[in-house]
């Protein structure tokens, strides 16, 4: 171990936290290693993996030169730490077990850390602490004496006025290859950092050849930018999930809840692909064991919350009436909504809650702040697979439960942040409504990478627009209540024109860019085969969308509280609480040294102010004015 003041004090123990990640008494070798229940699972990277198969003795897919067994790496880096996984193709079993981290220094590399490859999974995982931030690091990797990977580890852009972020999710595994349009595309536009919300893989019992396959697809954009990659139901081998704080499900339709495969296969999955997120803010695992990974990374300024909006749901089936051929599929429009909206069922769960309101309070080192999860807080499809099966409500949404949805989007809005979102395989943009049209956050659910798995579209039965409609080229904006009775405004959709054909099953990505000094945020929707070297890159119609970072907090202002000035160049942070329920309205930092809060009731609040909190001065008593009203309260930070 090397010490390096340029960029470390010191690179240690990889594997300190998220150890449930790590439990296994398998070995990859081993002849079923998940048990005789599930004797080929990973079975394309277990047991004797690298010998021919079949009657046609075909040669095994992951088996590759060896001196390109590094198959690609992933990273991020805030609070002072790296954390880089090294993802490996399978090794022989004659092959070393460990894999190094170099990193440049004066036009020469220096090692940094070695660490062992983790058997299940193939991946090596590197914390390196101390870390400087401020420069930009070339990195390499080296397995044995000939294999080696090579990326960038970028500088912290907190210097950059707008911060992008590349949005995807829902690779489909039908359509195999690279993905060289959107590669190419992405890396015209550079975003700085990259998140993929799930359904990395649809390999379901083949994990490690999944992941390898998409890391492949994306590695020279994954190598050289931090990347957030969380899995969702088929990264896990389930068709839906809603995880009920990790019992055992009964089928991989997971309508009962919980986990199907095992403990070790579901950890191995979460290792592989979200070690290398800033550690987990309260890392107790669920039951039997399975990890956690709820965190937040800050880049650039900009504040992410990455929440696990199925780990903790409870599944439908036996909770609530079945009113449609399946437990979470609801085609009886007669149906009681409250009947399936049970005080006692789960959406993100208490401990999810409670750290959105922490995190919603902290705005160290954050001008914006943006929560990331798996899917939606609403149905905004009506058809499901083909453009004949309409569906009136979706359990698979977040939409249900419906108070556990309020309670999500009011901890989002105390940020004023939006909410970036896949799954859906449909990218729309809505509004959401909490208690009313428009009074909640914005939400971006990005596109399918490669939609031949299930279409959707956005197509209401009366094909109408809404109230407030948006006049644009979609016919069918505005304002509507979704099967589940959640009111949204649809801002923007881009429906599938014909899934026959590749260029027109509105696959994509998207792209979310954060102004820091307007206080603004663009969402735009890019097709996958659209030209962006060559100017053809038209996106989808209805976008590019800009909001501002405000209006994620839509409720109508009844009064204006004083004006809190500080001096120059400062940015406070203040947060509002109303003093009759005892309720946070929100806690955000100033774009400026002047913040005029504005309220929603007649009540009396107190205001708190403070640097990166509001810890510093509390005013009480507070009683709302017209917003020409002259008082101000001078703080000094």
């Amino acid at each position: 171990m090397m010490h390096n003041s340029t960029f470390v004090k010191r690179a240690t123990d990889a594997i300190v936290l998220s150890l449930v990640f790590f439990t296994t008494a398998a070995f990859s070798q081993e002849e079923k290693p998940f048990g005789d229940k599930f004797p080929n699972l990973d079975s394309e990277a277990t047991g004797e993996w690298w010998k021919p198969r079949g009657k046609d003795q075909k040669q095994p897919e992951l088996l590759v030169d060896r001196d390109k067994v590094i198959a690609f790496a992933v990273y991020t880096h805030d609070r002072g730490q790296l954390k880089l996984t090294a993802q490996l193709y399978p090794l022989k079993p004659d092959e070393p077990r460990t894999v190094h981290l170099e990193l440049m220094r004066d036009g020469e590399w220096h090692p940094v850390a070695e660490q062992q490859v983790v058997e299940l999974g193939w991946s090596a995982h590197f914390r390196v602490r101390d870390w400087n931030n401020s420069k930009t690091v070339r990195y390499r990797l080296r397995h044995g004496s000939r294999a080696t990977f090579e990326g960038v580890i970028r500088k912290d852009p907190i210097d950059k006025n707008e911060i992008v972020v590349g949005s995807l999710s829902c690779n489909s595994s039908r359509t195999p290859g690279p993905r060289p349009r959107i590669v190419e595309n992405l890396k015209l536009q550079d975003p700085d950092f990259l998140f993929f919300a799930g359904d990395q893989t649809y390999r379901h019992t083949q994990h490690t050849a999944g992941w390898i396959e998409f890391g492949v697809q994306f590695r020279d954009l994954l190598k050289d930018r931090p990347v957030v990659t969380i899995p969702d139901d088929h990264d896990v081998g389930q068709g839906n999930i809603w995880g009920e704080n990790g019992i055992l499900a009964k089928t991989t339709a997971g309508h009962s809840g919980g986990y199907y495969y095992p403990v070790d296969y579901v950890n191995m999955v979460q290792r592989c692909q979200t070690w290398h997120l800033p550690d987990p803010v309260d890392q107790d695992p669920i039951e039997r064991g399975i990890g956690v990974y709820f965190t937040n990374l800050r880049i650039g300024g900009i504040d992410f919350a990455i929440i696990e909006d199925r780990k903790f749901k409870s599944g439908p089936n036996g909770k609530i009436p079945k009113m449609g051929p399946r437990p979470d599929h609801i085609n009886d429009p007669t149906y009681d909504r409250n009947a399936i909206d049970l005080d006692e069922l789960v959406l993100l769960g208490e401990r999810q809650l409670k750290f959105l309101d922490n995190w919603s309070e902290d705005w160290s080192g954050a001008q914006m702040k943006c929560v990331l999860s798996q899917t939606a807080f609403c149905g905004a499809v009506h058809i499901h697979g083909q453009p004949t099966n309409r569906l009136l409500a979706d359990l698979d949404c977040n939409g249900w439960p419906q108070k556990g949805r309020n309670k999500a989007l009011t901890a989002i809005r105390r940020a004023w942040a939006p909410h970036l979102c896949g799954d859906q395989h449909l990218a729309v943009v809505v509004k959401h409504g909490i208690e009313s049209y428009r009074d909640g956050p914005y939400g971006f659910t990005n596109p399918a990478i490669v939609n031949t798995i299930y279409g959707r579209w956005w197509h209401p039965a009366d094909e109408k627009p809404g109230a407030n409609a948006i006049d644009g080229p979609l016919p069918w904006t505005g304002d509507y209540v979704d099967g589940l009775g959640n009111p949204i405004t649809m801002l923007a959709y881009a429906n599938p024109k014909d899934r026959s054909d590749e260029t027109q099953r509105s696959d994509g990505y998207g792209l979310v860019r954060f102004n820091k000094k307007n206080r603004t945020v663009t969402f735009e929707c890019w097709p996958r085969f659209a030209n962006v070297r060559d100017g053809n890159g038209a996106q989808f119609p209805g976008w590019p969308i800009t909001i501002d970072m405000a209006a994620n907090d839509g409720r109508v202002p009844t009064g204006w509280l004083p004006e809190i000035v500080a001096p120059e160049a400062t940015q406070p942070v203040v947060q509002v609480i109303d003093e009759t329920t005892d309720e946070v309205l929100y806690t955000v930092r100033s774009s400026t040294n002047r913040f005029r809060p504005r309220v929603y009731s007649d009540s009396t609040f107190t205001v708190k102010v403070g640097s990166d909190r509001p810890d510093k001065f509390s005013f009480g008593a507070l009683s709302p004015a017209a917003k020409d009203d002259k008082k101000v309260i001078d703080i000094e930070l």
